[in-house]
């Protein structure tokens, strides 16, 4: 990649933060590569001193084909996700090394694909293991349940506005404009979503965004950092197991067998409210999410066929107008939709 090419404009963009943070030593300097995978930031690979560490900035629009544009404060949200976690599961979450206001920028530890490895690949290769998606379970779960206990979280991630611009308008009410007829229920969902505040949300709880690491599931990508409603972490997380089985020819069963063993194993997490509560929503939220992501303002890329696609719609649009109440009635009716 040639310098002009590089999303930090000059090589002073990025070295004179880390001077500030400490983490670049005067006269030092650094091989940057930038790393590929987001729609929503520009992340770089730092090589310098002897040390290797990732710097990341959120963009002010994604790199989407429909408008997305979003407060750039996230990073800062994301930074202070990963500090809280690094308080109750510290091996949950990247450490962060630094953060430079100014630049709007922070650093964190890079964890090396070698002994890290990314979920998604694992379950697009057909790797499925339930017992790994029953530890995302737990682990997110104790994450709601520490800072639903932690006073000082509600006014450290107010961050509705954020919410607003990046979750609830491009999968909810963008996807209720694309299907007028279900365009009450996605608004419902929406208020429901935004006036709900339990617990911090991560907000991003993807297979994308989760480590395979040596001491369990390391989260990524808390740029949705939220004092909200839980339930759309553990939807947003369950939607993507349903969606891996949308592929022709996937086994549907498996996924359905990991998206239960999730499900289970945070359900029983689950102190800080009511957990026949926050299964209604999350089962409300589900079907929601399911067809956002063929419809709403980003579509997953590897549902290529029109009849993947429609698939999706036929078992979505009946539980989006009449939603059960528990999720393993959602990852049923999929199952056996054709």
């Amino acid at each position: 990649m040639s310098e002009q090419d590089h999303a930090f404009t000059n090589d002073g963009d990025l070295i004179e933060p880390l001077r500030r943070m400490g983490l670049l030593k005067a006269g030092a300097r650094a091989c940057l590569t930038p790393l590929t995978g987001g729609v929503s930031s520009d992340i770089y690979l730092v090589e310098a001193e002897e040390r290797r560490f990732c710097v990341k900035r959120a963009l002010p629009r994604l790199k989407v084909l429909a408008l997305w544009e979003a407060p750039v404060e996230r990073n800062a949200a994301e930074a202070a996700w990963m500090r809280a976690v690094a308080r109750w599961l510290p091996r949950a979450a990247p450490r962060v090394l630094g953060e430079d206001a100014k630049a709007g920028l922070f650093a964190m530890d890079y964890l090396a694909p070698e002994d890290h490895r990314l979920w998604k690949t694992q379950l697009l290769a057909g790797c499925v293991e339930p017992d790994f998606a029953a530890a995302v379970g737990r682990d997110l779960a104790v994450i709601h349940a520490r800072s639903a206990a932690d006073p000082g979280v509600p006014a450290a991630f107010a961050n509705d506005g954020t919410f607003e611009a990046i979750r609830i308008e491009p999968y909810l009410r963008a996807t209720g404009r694309a299907h007028p007829a279900l365009a009450p229920r996605f608004e419902a969902l929406a208020r429901t979503t935004l006036s709900t505040k339990r617990a911090l949300v991560h907000g991003d709880v993807s297979p994308k965004n989760i480590l395979d690491g040596p001491l369990g599931p390391v989260f990524l990508d808390a740029e949705c950092a939220w004092f909200g409603d839980p339930a759309f972490d553990v939807a947003f997380c369950l939607n993507h197991l349903l969606l891996k089985g949308a592929r022709t020819g996937a086994d549907r069963t498996r996924y359905g067998a990991a998206f239960s063993a999730l499900a289970r194993a945070y359900l029983a997490g689950v102190d800080w409210e009511s957990a026949d509560g926050l299964e209604a929503r999350a089962a409300a939220l589900l079907p929601a999410l399911f067809l956002a992501r063929v419809d709403g303002k980003s579509p997953v890329e590897y549902l290529t066929l029109d009849s993947e696609r429609a698939a999706v719609r036929r078992a979505a649009t009946p539980l989006i107008a009449d939603p059960p109440r528990r999720l393993t009635d959602v990852g049923d009716a999929w199952i056996r939709a054709r």
